[in-house]
């Protein structure tokens, strides 16, 4: 077991490189095994829910070679439909596209139902709706979902509600069908592009993707090719509130910066300098933040995965500020753990309402879900002392080198492992 120390109050300064999306990333290694012959996948970050998808793709037999720390070709030719109850996929949630991909490719799957972070109900239900439309049938029998169809047809499909996950769900299970699929309520999200780009230079044909409404007519077989994935908006934006946290002038590099707009309108709005310049973002932090109300919302809204590091930074901000989650409305475990730090943030429903303090101060704190990490660290950036952040393999499944990253713009943060006697050894590396 680790923990992650933050002596808080040094600036951050210099550049730090975005690697590729998580949320692509899950997806576009269950999507690999359509091919009949190798996928190759460049800008992979190098976080656990990728070695976890990696591993399980090996256990259903293809073959997986990494010849980078961001490049692995995926031989899917040898795999084979076996059930995966549980296991590995209950360690992530990504897991439940191998539904969708096995289901594709095999007209069969046996997957248990997907784990990850607990940020209150998060149904699959428009995912079954769409496996279903397309000809399956579906039994959750002890925690897993066993789907079978003699043929897999296409058809028009209407998500009740706007999901990334069943859009690319839907996407994998449709590419392989026989005839057009419609979905219609799609989620647009550049993740979403990312995987319809990879299906289409394996040969699917896909039209409307980054739009609410998706078609595509299915093809007999798809073939391996190189696909590079895009920059992370999500482990951009963290660093980008981390630089208007604690930062002196900050050079985020391979952003997309079109995909962050939501974040930056509202970091603008504060009083945050921010320059564009092609695929970099510098920032420059204003010495007096204003405080300003943020919903979350679909893409292209602000992003619930940047909720939690958002409200860490408003505890910074001159004034009262109102956080609404329209999407996850569990998605405050975080707000306890700032109060330690003596954050003046409470909540109300869906809502977290924060005024802004002089400082935080360092506490130990936990770690309850992966963003609420990122919170925490930012926090801890800020905050007089020492901040002790325990549980940090939630942060290891989404963010790669963060502490590195950090430590190399000037934090003063360092892991330690602490031993079942209590004993700490340190890795501050100072």
């Amino acid at each position: 077991m680790e923990k992650i120390m933050i002596e808080g109050g040094h600036l951050l300064e210099g550049k730090v490189r975005i690697n590729g999306a998580k949320n692509s990333a899950v997806a576009l290694i269950p999507a690999a095994i359509l091919a009949d012959s190798t996928v190759t996948l460049d800008g992979l970050p190098n976080i656990s829910d990728v070695d976890t998808l990696q591993s399980i793709l090996e256990d259903i037999g293809a073959k997986v070679v990494q010849d980078s720390k961001q490049k692995i070709h995926i031989d899917p030719s040898s795999v084979v439909s076996i059930p995966l109850p549980n296991g590995k996929v209950q360690k992530l949630r990504a897991s439940y596209y191998l539904m969708g991909a096995m289901l594709g490719k095999f007209k069969r799957a046996a997957i248990g139902l997907p784990g990850g972070c607990y940020l209150g109900p998060r149904p699959i239900d428009q995912h079954i709706k769409g496996f279903e439309a397309l000809g399956a049938k579906v039994k959750n029998e002890k925690g897993a979902l066993y789907l079978e169809a003699e043929e897999l047809r296409g058809a028009r499909i209407y998500l009740d509600v706007v999901s990334v996950g069943a859009t690319i769900n839907i996407m994998l299970a449709a590419v392989l069908a026989k005839g057009k699929t419609t979905i219609e309520n799609a989620a647009k999200e550049p993740e979403i592009i990312d995987v319809a780009t990879l299906l289409t230079n394996m040969g699917a044909k896909i039209k409307g993707v980054g739009t609410d409404i998706i078609r595509i007519e299915g093809v007999d077989r798809l073939h391996g090719c190189k696909h590079t994935i895009i920059p992370d908006r999500i482990e951009a934006g963290t660093y980008i509130i981390a630089a208007a946290a604690q930062g002196k002038e900050v050079v985020i590099d391979n952003v997309i910066p079109e995909h962050l707009e939501s974040l930056l309108a509202k970091l603008r709005e504060m009083g945050v300098a921010i320059e564009q310049h092609n695929d970099q973002l510098l920032i420059k932090p204003g010495e007096k933040l204003k405080s300003v109300d943020i919903k979350t919302l679909v893409y292209p809204g602000f992003p619930t995965d940047l909720q939690q590091p958002f409200t860490s930074l408003l505890t910074k901000s001159k004034g009262t500020s109102i956080v609404t989650d329209t999407i996850y409305t569990a998605r405050f475990k975080h707000i306890d753990e700032l109060r330690r730090m003596n954050a003046k943030v409470k909540v109300e429903g869906s809502a977290a309402i924060v005024t802004g303090t002089e400082k935080l101060e360092g506490a130990k704190v936990k770690v309850t879900d992966l963003r609420a990490g990122a919170a925490l660290v930012i926090a801890g950036l800020m905050a007089d002392g020492i901040t002790e952040i325990t549980e940090i393999d939630h942060i290891d499944r989404g963010y790669e080198d963060i502490t590195e990253n950090l430590r190399r713009l000037g934090a003063k943060i360092w892991r330690e492992k602490v031993m079942e006697s209590n004993e700490t050894i340190s890795m501050k590396g100072l």
